[in-house]
């Protein structure tokens, strides 16, 4: 699997362009967004758009890299309604309206997405930052992109937002820990290739701590 990693500006989220055909998440900034892209392939190269979750600063962009490269954007189901709502996108915290992208995939628990070259990205469901929330595992390369539900370090996404259910992500992340992960590709800052079980397992127990438990 080739993961390209495209992050403009310190408010977009991390931009992961996988294979040179698939684009998890897309940040704020389309302009910025598709000129690093056009680093590495044509635009129209690019076949899907998986959003991590429903939010603003994942998925502003999407509408247009979609509208001119001509590809499918999915997200999870429960996160259908959020992305075109001006609150459950967090929008209102950008200043900005919800996102005007519209969605024509929705994924559930275990669904696997093709990525090519016989390798596909496994869907898991992880709701707490939002209801919707997924991370994507790659088996043969142990490799997880984790969106807001985890990051490297311990850290994992708040939970205090409008359409958060702070009483799963615990859960979220347990399931998570059951993984094996080598590599971990966050929703904001850089990958990390340090044992991606044991950062997992940090924010586990941060959170934890946090609840007090």
């Amino acid at each position: 699997m080739e993961v390209r990693y495209i992050c403009p500006t310190a408010y977009d989220s991390s931009v992961y362009l996988v294979n040179g055909k698939v684009l998890i998440d897309t940040g704020m900034n389309s302009d910025l967004i598709i000129k690093q892209l056009e680093k590495y392939i044509k635009l129209t190269d690019i076949e899907l758009i998986v959003l991590t979750h429903c939010h603003y600063d994942h998925a502003a962009a999407a509408a247009v890299i979609a509208e001119r490269s001509g590809a499918k954007v999915g997200i999870h189901k429960a996160d259908l309604e959020g992305i075109n709502d001006d609150y459950l996108s967090v929008a209102v915290i950008f200043g900005e309206r919800a996102p005007e992208v519209r969605p024509t995939i929705t994924y559930e628990e275990g669904d696997k997405i093709d990525i090519g070259n016989g390798e596909y990205l496994e869907v898991i469901h992880t709701p707490g930052h939002s209801k919707g929330s997924i991370c994507l595992y790659e088996p043969v390369s142990k490799s997880l992109f984790s969106g807001d539900t985890v990051f490297p370090g311990g850290g994992s996404g708040r939970t205090d937002f409008e359409g958060s259910v702070p009483e799963k992500m615990a859960s979220s992340i347990e399931k998570l820990t059951k993984l094996d992960v080598k590599n971990l590709y966050p929703g904001h800052g850089a990958p990390t290739d340090r044992d991606g079980n044991n950062q997992i397992m940090a924010s586990y127990r941060m959170l934890k701590m946090m609840m007090g438990e």
